[in-house]
């Protein structure tokens, strides 16, 4: 319960890791060790974007040093939807931290789930392999699945710096 927070306690790395996948890596188990110490810890915020319960970072850090994909990304990243026009979309907030911008992908072709899968998926390639997308881009599984990428500012989320990916072929 808020009112009875006590304190904070916050958990960083010396220097600028040059690796930011490793450094997520480490920090991650050390939070799940502290958790494990003060079972008193309610949530966890990472890089001032992703809030966590506790228990969820408990259980799942336990994974940080897991193979790709397998590592706990979704502790350092969030997908969260939204609505543009008749199209939706989703937005990461967190995958920043380790490629310099944000997935915006807006979609009339794809329900949801797919959606958000389709994001996760190159959220979690993304932090595995660096920012190696580049401004025009495609991505997909197939030809058929060829998805645009743009390097832009974001039209709805406040000129935040984005991977700009549609499946709209106009």
């Amino acid at each position: 319960m808020a009112t009875d927070h006590q304190g904070h306690i916050i958990v960083s790395l010396l220097g600028k890791s040059e690796q930011p996948l490793v450094a997520a890596r480490l920090t991650t188990a050390v939070i799940g060790a502290l958790i494990a110490s003060v079972p008193e810890c309610c949530g966890v915020v990472w890089a001032g974007r992703v809030a966590r319960a506790a228990d969820l970072w408990l259980e799942t850090s336990r994974w940080s040093l897991a193979p790709y994909p397998d590592y706990p990304f979704r502790l350092w990243v969030d997908i969260l939807p939204f609505r543009s026009g008749a199209k939706i979309g989703a937005i990461t907030m967190g995958l920043s931290a380790f490629v310099g911008r944000e997935i915006e992908f807006v979609t009339g072709k794809l329900a949801l789930p797919a959606l958000f899968e389709k994001v996760k998926g190159l959220s979690a390639y993304l932090i595995e392999h660096g920012n190696v997308v580049k401004d025009g881009d495609t991505i997909g599984a197939s030809a058929s699945e060829r998805i645009a990428v743009r390097y832009k500012n974001s039209d709805v989320f406040g000129d935040l710096p984005v991977f700009y990916c549609t499946d709209d072929s106009t």
